[in-house]
């Protein structure tokens, strides 16, 4: 697409790391200050006029609204205030699977800070997205090309 591209686990601080390298998984707390950033991060694309793609576990339906929203989404429970502070416009894309699946690849994975031993703690803290979340939801199981063929087709039909 020729998009930028952020990696949401390159901006986690250095002791949501720690947490979980060792194991730990990360609260509401430790996400909040994250997608914080990570909205900032989007916003100033949008300011620019800038398509980007922000690879994210963003599992509630509250991490979504602060990616949208910024941290104003948290106490009001909405995705954005009209004017200056618009919530931004997110295709929000849920790569749903099963477990076997993902902790396949995980366990492929070098070099990464999160073990897969994590995996159930993402999955018991996942809330799928829903109407009226803007979202596709895009099968695993399928190919890498069928993935990438059905996200560009949401994307380009609006």
């Amino acid at each position: 697409l020729g998009w930028r591209f952020y990696d949401a686990d390159d901006y986690h601080s250095p002791e949501n790391k720690k947490k979980m390298a060792e194991g730990i998984p990360l609260n509401d707390e430790d996400r909040i200050p994250w997608l914080c950033a990570l909205h900032d991060i989007l916003r100033r694309e949008d300011a620019s006029r800038q398509d980007a793609i922000l690879a994210c576990s963003a599992l509630k339906k509250m991490y979504r609204r602060v990616l949208v929203g910024g941290a104003s989404a948290i106490e009001s429970n909405q995705p954005g205030q009209p004017g200056e502070n618009a919530a931004l416009k997110i295709l929000f894309v849920h790569l749903d699977g099963p477990m076997d699946i993902i902790a396949g690849r995980l366990e492929k994975r070098r070099g990464h800070f999160m073990p897969p031993g994590l995996l159930k703690s993402q999955f018991d803290t996942l809330e799928p997205p829903s109407a009226p979340e803007n979202f596709i939801t895009v099968s695993l199981e399928k190919s890498l090309p069928e993935i990438v063929l059905e996200i560009e087709s949401a994307i380009f039909q609006g």
